[in-house]
């Protein structure tokens, strides 16, 4: 397998946000690896929510195939009053104290499930818990999509896009707050596992070009590395302007398609190309060595 190249701009074969069944996903880890292969990916991260509950699974099938998995998850945190997502990419393994800390975040996710199911009957879906489960299709905490599939499933909303749009995207009725761990927090637990913190989709969270600002400020204060510069399909002029914000901090720059189920417009290794001088690839960072190759 060939090592990774030191320029985002040139990086091709690699996948660093993706999801499987241990979170929102569509895919079992299993079948996300083969999927990745299948597409040419080499090198991926599994980065399920709150959760490496997927990550042996997963790693038998990389094995099997040649495919260079990197442990991870994206860890749900608070700034100021909003959720944001870190993503936390850990070379060594998830350490008992990371551990520790996302049965925490499992705990609090079954809080908000059950807050949005509670929410959602006031709106006509009955049995949401039920129904959101049998759409999870499994006992891992319950996340919005599922909710969104129940919705979907009971013909409340004619798609999840609708469903998000009118009952469980921001400041919507389904929008439930659950209480993450501060941004310094999550941070000290990927530091303490021998990871790196990477700022999940800084173009996604609505800011001003300020407050991004102050955002990527306070993460790299806090002791973040990276920030997703491509996470997905974004506009090019945008994520010029970001990987201006990254170098001005001296952040590395990651990129992955956030991938959640097929038959969407993003798939595994699907995403927009990096600009022209972007910032230094977050596999350059000494801890990822051994993944970079």
């Amino acid at each position: 397998m060939m090592p990774l190249p030191d320029t985002l701009e040139s990086a091709a074969g690699l996948d660093l946000h993706m999801h499987s069944t241990a979170s929102d996903g569509a895919l079992s880890p299993r079948a996300l690896v083969a999927l990745c292969h299948a597409r040419g990916v080499t090198h991926m991260a599994l980065t399920d929510h709150d959760t490496v509950a997927g990550l042996a699974e997963a790693s038998v099938e990389a094995q099997r195939l040649g495919v260079r998995l990197l442990p991870a998850t994206e860890l749900s945190v608070q700034w100021q009053g909003m959720t944001l997502h870190v993503v936390a990419l850990l070379p060594e393994g998830a350490s008992t104290a990371m551990r520790e800390a996302l049965a925490a975040q499992a705990r609090a996710r079954i809080a908000r499930g059950e807050e949005i199911a509670r929410r959602l009957e006031q709106i006509g879906l009955d049995d949401a818990l039920s129904r959101a489960r049998a759409q999870a299709d499994s006992e891992r905490p319950l996340g919005r999509p599922d909710f969104a599939r129940a919705l979907v499933e009971a013909k409340l909303v004619p798609d999840m896009a609708t469903a998000f749009k009118k009952h469980l995207g921001a400041g919507k009725r389904g929008d439930v707050k659950a209480h993450w761990p501060y941004l310094s927090t999550a941070l000290g637990w990927i530091h303490e596992s021998g990871g790196v913190a990477v700022l999940a989709h800084p173009l996604r969270y609505g800011l001003t070009r300020r407050k991004r600002g102050l955002l990527l400020d306070a993460f790299a204060t806090a002791g973040g590395e990276s920030a997703e510069l491509i996470s997905g399909f974004q506009n090019p002029d945008m994520t010029r302007d970001l990987a201006r914000q990254l170098q001005e901090r001296g952040l590395h720059g990651s990129l992955g398609s956030d991938f959640h189920f097929p038959g969407g417009h993003l798939a595994p290794g699907s995403m927009s190309p990096a600009p022209r001088g972007a910032p230094s690839p977050v596999w350059c960072h000494p801890a990822l060595a051994a993944f970079a190759g």
